[in-house]
């Protein structure tokens, strides 16, 4: 490991957290798509669920790297327990950490770093990859604001007792006027919808949130009016790095299930391993996965540095994505009809956990375009060249 040894006790103590507290419920929360509400508080007491908070705010205080590493081998074993961890950080508390006022930081993150989750509230039904389409408004009442509209696929929805979500509080067109609020569980008017059935990450709670006549002071405005937008698309920097994280997780996962199976089962008198065709499948899934990962911490890297990170961590996610859907996909090949049998191997879960990243947090054309935004800007030909 090129990292340093720092990071590798790191990641052996998170595998062993991982192995011994999350590992055995994977399969039966997929099964039943039960969110695991009781593996909250050995998260909580770990520090992962409140890596990317400071410790004056009751948080970890880890870099981005660690809560890299944190995030992939956690979802080595159970995407739906590492979306839950990336969601709260990256999405819920990291927005209160960079817009929030000192009141609203004391108010929520420690709350949050406790194991209380935060929900992110961007997606809608008219306005997924085009976020400008937002719906939902908030209309000034006096020293306050009334909200209306609704959320779509919004993780830890059921379960968190606060979300940010963004509002129109302007009739200006696209992504002018969006601004942010914090909403709280307790709020009257504030409800989340039944959990939605999914393909994948079934051990995620994921629901609507409803907001309807929600009346909320000044004090819940994240940030300035007109800077929603502009403060989600930061945020979405930083979440596709943990994204792209869960992937390269779960692409690992999905190598550790094929090379044990290869290397313990006999075809044609011989172990699988030993066959040049499974042998190679076996080398380009570790090949694209050691790219995917450097590509993965050069962003967190990057991030941790200062430095421009936001076409990084799109490349990363983009590549790590689509590394693990064919990673998931190459293991069920090499188990062969075992590999279709729901809950006997991890490769099936794997396949169908991992196809979300390359929907979430953008989905791979929009990581394309960014990507291609940049490179036109570099050589001075972004403004004669638009990409829809």
């Amino acid at each position: 490991m090129i990292w340093g040894e720092k990071y590798s006790e790191f990641r052996e103590k998170v595998r062993a957290f991982a192995l011994e507290k999350v590992a055995p419920s994977a399969v039966e929360i997929d099964e039943t798509q039960r969110f695991p509400k009781e593996g909250l508080a050995p998260l909580a007491e770990a520090g992962y669920l409140a890596m990317v908070i400071p410790k004056e705010y009751g948080g970890a205080g880890n870099d981005m790297l660690e809560y890299t590493i944190a995030v992939e081998e956690l979802s080595r074993v159970c995407g739906s327990t590492g979306i839950t961890v990336a969601a709260h950080n990256s999405l819920g508390m990291s927005p209160i950490l960079l817009f929030g006022t000192e009141e609203q930081k004391k108010k929520y993150l420690p709350r949050a770093c406790a194991g209380e989750l935060i929900a992110f509230g961007l997606s809608e039904p008219e306005a997924g990859s085009d976020a400008g389409g937002t719906k939902t408004r908030a209309v000034r009442n006096g020293s306050g604001w009334i909200l209306n509209g609704a959320k779509c696929w919004i993780t830890s929805a059921t379960e968190c007792f606060a979300a940010i979500v963004t509002a129109k509080t302007s009739d200006e067109e696209g992504s002018y006027g969006i601004s942010s609020f914090i909403l709280e569980k307790d709020m009257e008017g504030f409800t989340s919808g039944k959990k939605e059935n999914k393909l994948g990450l079934r051990g995620s709670d994921t629901a609507f949130l409803h907001i309807a006549d929600v009346r909320v002071s000044d004090s819940a405005l994240l940030g300035e009016t007109g800077n929603g937008f502009k403060q989600f698309m930061k945020i979405l920097d930083s979440g596709r790095i943990s994204i792209g994280a869960m992937a390269v997780g779960m692409a690992q996962g999905a190598l550790d299930c094929a090379l044990k199976f290869a290397a313990e089962h006999e075809e044609y008198g011989r172990k699988m391993a030993s066959a040049q065709g499974i042998a190679f499948q076996l080398a380009d899934m570790e090949t694209e996965i050691e790219a995917a990962r450097g590509l993965i911490y050069r962003a967190a890297v990057m991030k941790d540095r200062g430095m421009k990170y936001g076409p990084e961590s799109a490349k990363a996610k983009l590549f790590a994505s689509e590394v693990g859907t064919r990673c998931a996909f190459k293991a069920i090949g090499i188990l062969g009809a075992e590999g279709l049998q729901v809950g006997k191997y991890p490769a099936e879960r794997i396949w169908r956990d991992v196809k979300l990243c390359e929907i979430g947090e953008g989905t791979s054309e929009i990581q394309r375009i960014v990507i291609a935004r940049d490179l036109l800007k570099s050589i001075g030909a972004f403004d004669a060249l638009k990409i829809e």
